[in-house]
């Protein structure tokens, strides 16, 4: 399973290109604190690469969530707006947000892998 990372802190594994599942990361849930609400885009949603497609939002902060690659909505984690403490308790598992039909498969080359998001969010 390849996992992508955005310098947003957003993760995407892109193993089904019809359904590219997206979250925020462990970094990101950290900064945030404990998760109190999320808003999530609406299924059918087009979006581009960069653009806000939800909210996060935090006991102490709220934060934008951006679509890592372009594409249209086509399932939000139903289960994430009734418990969104699972973006901190599994935020790359059960605290996916929503799922993706990607528009342009290429533009995963333009996101990080482990490492370097590593690197990277140790150093932001």
């Amino acid at each position: 399973m390849t996992i992508k990372f955005s310098k947003d802190h957003e993760w995407i594994n892109a193993a089904d290109v019809n359904a590219a599942v997206v979250g925020i990361t462990v970094h990101a849930q950290d900064a945030l604190g404990d998760v109190v609400f999320v808003d999530l885009p609406e299924v059918g949603g087009l979006f581009a690469q960069g653009e806000v497609a939800g909210v996060v939002e935090s006991v102490k902060a709220a934060a934008d969530v951006y679509m890592p690659v372009a594409g249209e909505i086509v399932e939000v984690n139903e289960a994430l707006r009734a418990d969104p403490s699972l973006a901190n308790s599994d935020p790359l598992g059960a605290g996916w947000f929503f799922k993706v039909k990607l528009a342009d498969a290429s533009q995963l080359d333009a996101l990080l892998d482990e490492t370097a998001y590593q690197d990277f969010a140790a150093n932001s």
